[in-house]
This record gives structure tokens, sequence and C-alpha cells, in this order.
């Protein structure tokens, strides 16, 4: 489990998104097993209390369950793990569009760009110039 955690989100935060981006990609199954919070804080390098945290957040939006002693599992529930997809795929979406919005580029224009980059078989980190 790798996580680049940055300094301006709280790391509990970065530790959800690691998780709802790893469920949306199909990384993380439905009712897979998770490292208990000990062991994720040993793996991440984080406060034991960070973790609980995070786990306390995730089981509260029905991301994962936890039963008595078992280990934690992600939901089953297929309406969380589809508003898990549809929130990071909103995220990016409103993140461009403000990126896009604030240089004044006509909707066709972009749409046309973005229909043309995600036909693109390469890896999508060139940008081409015209």
């Amino acid at each position: 489990m790798n996580v680049s955690f940055n300094k301006r989100d709280p790391v509990y935060v970065q530790v959800i998104r690691h998780f709802k981006e790893q469920i949306a990609t199909g990384v993380f199954e439905p009712g897979q097993e998770i490292p208990s919070r000990r062991e994720l804080a040993n793996r991440l390098k984080i406060n034991p209390n960070t973790a609980q945290r995070a786990y306390k957040k995730m089981e509260e939006a029905g991301l994962i369950t936890t039963e008595r002693n078992l280990p934690s599992k992600i939901t089953r529930d297929e309406h969380v793990l589809k508003s898990v997809r549809k929130e990071l795929i909103m995220e990016a979406v409103n993140d461009f569009v403000y990126s896009v919005r604030s240089i004044n580029v006509p909707v066709d224009e972009v749409l046309e760009l973005v229909k043309e980059k995600y036909d693109d078989k390469s890896d999508g980190k060139e940008v081409k110039d015209d």
C-alpha cells in the first residue's frame, strides 16, 4: 500500500481518498478484508489515532464494515460503491471545468479536445501542440 501524502489535506482525509480510489478502480473488491488499523498505521507510517479516525469516518460513510472483533471489510453495498466512483468522477470534472472556464475556452472546443485525448491510446501525459 503506497500513499503519497500532501501537506495541504489532513492525513486521515488522504487515507480515506486512497481507499475510495482503490474501491473505484477495483483494487479493493466488495467484501475484501482490509488491514487492521494498527497494520495500516505501520504500513503508511502514520499515527494509529489517524488510522482509527480514517476507519471511523469510512464506517460512518458505509465504505467499510466492522463486526465485533472481526477484520474490517469493504462494503458490499452496490449503492455506496457506485456513489464512490461517481464522487471521484465529479471531483475530477469539477476541477477540470473550473480550470478550463478560468481561461475562457469555448465548451465545443473543450469537448473536442477531451474526446481526442480520451481516444488517444498513449499514456495521456504528453501535451499535443497544433
